[in-house]
């Protein structure tokens, strides 16, 4: 690594230009413009993606945490209503949304179905809830994917074109020493390393939130199937 900056520095002086951003930007081609400008902004997209699932993470987890411990005692005094609002006062709780979900369903078919199917549409309307939780946790976690796997090629590209200019650099000067070639390597070793800068955080930002996702859905499953015994035992007791 120290070896690669050393050679761009000496490249950039040799090419007469400036160590610092402008003179960078300047001696680019408009291609490897183009090329950093779409890297910055899928920089930019992903940080945000970031920024937001960290955020919603955050408060899921902490109104989980407030949510378990307010709706447990509701549940055992057998009053769903309130169990009901409580879940809807903690609406960015991941567990608020499916239990909210699986006693609604649960209260509807004990009014319209026989005993024997009650458990089974609310087991129907607790699935439905786990998924689409699911999917709105994992919101945006593709892009991070995408970006990460597609960010590297898209320096590479710019990688091709600065080689491309070194060339283009000795056919016009006629010569073949390191000024000649200078600006194109520039170029390539700059899009290289901002394909990486995008990549690497995409690909850590993704790998960590797919296993908090994982977490959330082992913590929706245990809630289901705790819910779902709750039901039993509250229809045993009533016979």
């Amino acid at each position: 690594m120290v070896g690669t900056l050393n050679l761009f520095s000496a490249l950039l002086l040799q090419g007469g230009a400036q160590w610092d951003i402008r003179g960078l930007f300047k001696n680019m081609g408009t291609l490897a413009l183009i090329v950093v400008v779409i890297l910055f902004l899928l920089s930019v997209y992903s940080f945000g993606v970031m920024i937001d699932r960290a955020l919603m993470y955050s408060a899921a987890r902490k109104q989980s945490r407030i949510f378990v411990q307010q709706v447990a005692g509701a549940l055992k005094d057998g009053k769903l209503d309130e169990a009901i609002a409580i879940a809807e006062r903690n609406k960015k709780s991941h567990i608020a949304k499916v239990v909210a979900t699986g006693l609604s369903e649960f209260q509807s078919a004990s009014q319209q179905v026989s005993d024997s199917d009650v458990i089974d549409a609310a087991k129907r309307g607790l699935e439905r809830s786990v998924a689409i939780v699911h999917a709105e946790m994992k919101r945006g976690l593709s892009a991070l994917a995408t970006i990460g796997s597609t960010a590297p090629f898209v320096g590479l590209f710019g990688t091709v074109v600065g080689i491309l200019n070194a060339f283009k650099g000795i056919e016009s000067q006629k010569a073949t020493g390191l000024s000649a070639v200078a600006g194109g390597i520039a170029e390539a070793l700059v899009t290289t390393a901002f394909g990486l800068l995008v990549a690497v955080p995409a690909v850590w930002a993704y790998n960590y939130f797919t296993n908090k996702v994982e977490a959330f859905d082992v913590e929706m499953d245990n809630s289901s199937m705790e819910l779902i015994n709750y039901f039993i035992l509250r229809r045993g007791a009533r016979k």
